[in-house]
């Protein structure tokens, strides 16, 4: 079973890869204009299913992401089935993640506070 396992994993990353270069070349107009980044890839061990996260940086609407998606979703599976070359090329199902988006917020956030830097040694306290 461990051998599963690792195989598994090796797949994820390899359409996770595979995903975010096929990305790059979509000519959706709801899709091109904005910065995606694949976070995760979960295929299923049947290889039916792939559960893909994606964030995206900038204000975009979700409804029209989604729709562009699932426009796209049969070209970025033929890619896949052409650079994977597995038996079944997974189904593919799009979720958002904003925990990039967030992260960005906190970093500026952090940036903006006007905290004073303490240039004594803590040993003189």
């Amino acid at each position: 079973m461990p051998s599963n396992k690792k195989r598994m994993g090796r797949i994820n990353e390899e359409v996770l890869r595979e995903l975010s270069t096929a990305l790059r070349t979509v000519k959706d107009p709801r899709l091109s204009s904005l910065m995606i980044s694949v976070v995760r890839c979960e295929v299923t061990n049947d290889l039916r299913w792939c559960k893909v996260s994606l964030s995206i940086l900038g204000d975009y609407d979700e409804k029209e992401v989604k729709k562009g998606l699932a426009s796209c979703s049969g070209y970025l599976r033929q890619e896949l089935a052409r650079s994977l070359g597995l038996r079944y090329t997974p189904e593919l199902v799009f979720s958002l993640d904003n925990s990039i988006a967030h992260g960005a917020h906190i970093s500026q956030v952090l940036r903006e506070l006007d905290i004073p830097h303490d240039t004594e040694d803590e040993d003189d306290i």
